[in-house]
């Protein structure tokens, strides 16, 4: 969407106060790009869609799971063992602690490694920027089929590596695949924050790398970026909450399978949105096989029989 487009095509196809709102946001944009630099605006934008739509609303549903546990575990899909402590009696101590400062850690590192790239590939002649900045704004028709095109992807590497590598018995990948058990696995199940938690580099592999391909691959606009940082922001805050209560079926669609690979102890679901796991056969689904999880609750799960999933739903 260039000048042409805004001041002259526009107005015959909207409506007054539409065009008002889409002139306002061309001029503050074209403010923005002309008095900073792309590398800021990238790392400010990225750094401001982390903080609004996965670090503060994670960080209030964990203080949620910590400060009111019983109102917290009823809503659940685990229940009482769902909640960071695994039980409502626990009080918190430094391992949960020291999981979110870890999953805080990765994050920063994952942004850390984005801009490094991103300044590497600014300055180096020849070479094109992974997010690009230009005055004119991608129509919305142009943004949907990149992030499209752009999640598919993330998907495709994210069965892979998840599966091949982060899962893999190859000796080669044996060190990166005893991290992972070590680290993420060992969670009673996934609780506010934990989108983030693994080792260091099992984290840059399964998680970071999934998520830059796709922008270094189709060189999106920053307004594109953005939109898909927004996504998967939101779709790492619902998934790793821990409730089966949410905004939207496919976010709940999201959820469940993040509760379902570590139910399964890494043998199922690989990928993000699952797409590929139902396409191969990795993404089936039974109670029995949720039951007894975690080896905290394992005696309490199995007890319980096929009388379902979650306590919270009682």
């Amino acid at each position: 969407m260039d000048f042409l487009t805004v001041f002259f095509v526009l107005p015959t196809i909207s409506s007054y106060s539409t065009r008002a709102n889409v002139i306002f946001f061309y001029m503050t944009w074209t403010t923005l790009v002309l008095s900073h630099t792309a590398l800021r605006i990238e790392l400010f934008g990225t750094l401001l869609v982390r903080l609004i739509f996965y670090l503060f609303p994670s960080i209030v549903f964990f203080i949620l799971d910590i400060a009111a546990p019983g109102t917290s575990a009823s809503f659940k899909e685990r229940g009482e063992s769902g909640l960071p402590t695994g039980s409502k009696r626990t009080k918190p101590s430094l391992k949960e602690l020291k999981i979110a400062g870890w999953s805080l850690a990765n994050l920063l590192l994952g942004i850390a490694v984005q801009m490094t790239i991103e300044a590497f590939l600014i300055k180096t002649p020849k070479l094109r920027p992974a997010v690009q900045m230009a005055l004119s704004v991608p129509m919305p028709w142009t943004i949907t089929k990149q992030l499209f095109w752009g999640f598919l992807l993330r998907e495709i590497l994210s069965y892979t590596i998840h599966r091949f590598i982060i899962h893999s018995k190859i000796p080669v990948f044996s060190l990166v695949a005893q991290f992972h058990r070590a680290w993420h696995h060992a969670l009673r199940a996934p609780f506010p924050l934990t989108a983030h938690y693994d080792h260091p580099l099992v984290y840059l592999l399964s998680t970071f790398i999934p998520m830059y391909i796709p922008i270094l691959f189709f060189r999106y606009h920053m307004i594109t970026f953005l939109v898909y940082m927004v996504i998967i922001s939101i779709e790492e805050t619902f998934a790793f909450s821990g409730y089966y209560v949410l905004p939207s079926f496919l976010l709940n669609w999201v959820a469940r399978r993040t509760e379902l690979h570590l139910a399964h102890g890494g043998k199922t679901h690989f990928g993000r949105w699952g797409v590929i796991d139902l396409l191969v056969g990795t993404g089936w689904y039974g109670s029995d096989s949720v039951a007894g999880w975690g080896d905290d609750s394992r005696g309490a799960e199995s007890s319980r029989g096929k009388s379902g999933l979650g306590r919270g739903r009682k």
